[in-house]
């Protein structure tokens, strides 16, 4: 019998994340609190940009996008943002979304298998993501449950589970 396996992958929904800045921008514009505060939301390239005319408003704006984001399934591990910055009169907060294992962090999470899970699984780095593989299926799950408990500073996602 082949050995089963699944890759650990750090990937983020695009539309997901459009649909959040969407929203938020939709309830900057109609709340009261921020009637004109010349606020807004967008996408600058691949970064996302926040801006008020105050430090406090800024980053009520972020949490109201943090908030949209976690109601739409997107781990807030994916989301790294900057500091308050003032340009001219206005504060801009920049944030950006993190995609793929960085190497490092494959290496961390490998070893973390290769010590606390099940003898017998097998995990390789490969690009961005980790391959882990096994002759027992339970023991794939096992590493899943052991990964899911650590609090890991990225998010992760088990996919192509065969």
């Amino acid at each position: 019998m082949a050995d089963s396996s699944f890759d650990i992958v750090s990937k983020v929904e695009r539309q997901e994340v459009d649909n959040a800045l969407n929203q938020t921008a939709k309830e900057i514009s109609q709340r009261y609190d921020f009637k004109g505060v010349d606020a807004s939301i967008e996408w600058s390239g691949e970064k996302i940009e926040m801006r008020a005319n105050a430090d406090m408003r800024v980053k009520a704006v972020l949490d109201i996008f943090q908030s949209k984001l976690v109601k739409r399934g997107v781990s807030l591990k994916a989301l790294d943002t900057g500091e308050p910055q003032l340009s001219g009169k206005m504060y801009k907060i920049f944030a950006s979304i993190q995609e793929g294992i960085s190497q490092e962090n494959a290496k961390k999470v490998a070893k973390m298998i290769r010590d606390e899970g099940p003898k017998g699984v097998k995990a390789q780095v490969q690009g961005d993501e980790l391959r882990v593989s096994s002759k027992n299926r339970d023991d794939l799950q096992a590493v899943q449950q052991l990964l899911k408990g650590k609090d890991l500073d990225f998010a992760i996602q088990f996919v192509n589970y065969r």
